[in-house]
């Protein structure tokens, strides 16, 4: 019997060469010294620093800290600080589940706030309902609902959807897994009181924020993209404002 013949195959192994792996680009690091004097070399004048606070303070609605840092800064405030209380009273009440107290005190303020927004007076309205719910009157409850949120709920599609979630707590009572037991927080109410004093402040002619946070925020990015190119000195905390210097940066022979 023949034999098959042996195929013979040569094969050439190819080694492959040892993938370089790709080094993330080295920082640039940023002495301290040269930092601080880019900082100073800012143009950032101290009375524009005070106006922020003062900004801050009295959007927010700190009346006696805006008293006491006019003094000490020699600012004029651009409002009457007076009206800071009126303000705070309003949004005190809202907090506190006083809606008719707030609507009345709003009112003797400036009757037009409600009068020209009527989706602002519809979530206070909205806010007495849920804290007639809260309170367990569930017949006080319907009657308002059917009297004055029903109402407005026909001329606002938009409406009509916050009052039926409303009028859901009914059903599925203050249980902390129902559905809608969010309208029962106190974000709620911060959030109706966020909405009245924002209000307040556009009818006074008032930014209805302060720009400090919005700053801070921008800080925030500004450090986090700038430390995917470099090592420098940050600050992690705005509360304290401490300038945290990584130890690369303290080298003395360091250039920028």
């Amino acid at each position: 019997m023949r034999t098959a013949p042996t195929l013979s195959c040569n094969v050439t192994r190819h080694t492959a060469p040892h993938a370089t792996m790709s080094q993330a680009p080295k920082k640039e690091v940023i002495p301290r010294a040269d930092w601080e004097a880019r900082l100073e070399q800012s143009g950032v004048a101290k009375d524009d620093l005070n106006k922020l606070i003062l900004n801050y303070l009295v959007i927010e609605g700190y009346k006696d800290a805006a008293e006491v840092f006019c003094e000490e800064t020699h600012l004029a405030p651009s409002v009457n600080l007076a009206s800071i209380q009126d303000r705070m009273m309003i949004r005190t009440a809202i907090q506190d589940g006083r809606v008719d107290d707030a609507v009345d005190r709003v009112n003797d303020l400036d009757p037009d706030i409600l009068e020209t927004n009527p989706r602002l007076f519809f979530h206070l309205q909205q806010q007495k309902l849920i804290e007639l719910i809260r309170a367990g009157d569930v017949a006080a409850a319907l009657a308002f609902a059917q009297d004055e949120l029903a109402p407005r709920g026909e001329e606002n599609p938009e409406f009509l959807a916050e009052l039926e979630r409303t009028l859901a707590l009914l059903v599925f009572g203050q249980s902390a897994d129902s559905p809608v037991a969010d309208l029962l927080d106190m974000a709620q109410r911060l959030k109706t009181a966020g909405e009245m004093n924002a209000s307040i402040l556009l009818a006074q002619s008032q930014e209805k924020d302060p720009k400090l946070p919005m700053l801070l925020r921008s800080l925030a990015w500004a450090q986090s993209t700038l430390g995917e190119m470099a090592v420098f000195p940050r600050i992690d905390d705005p509360v304290s404002g401490h300038l945290v210097v990584p130890a690369e940066c303290e080298g003395p022979d360091m250039q920028f």
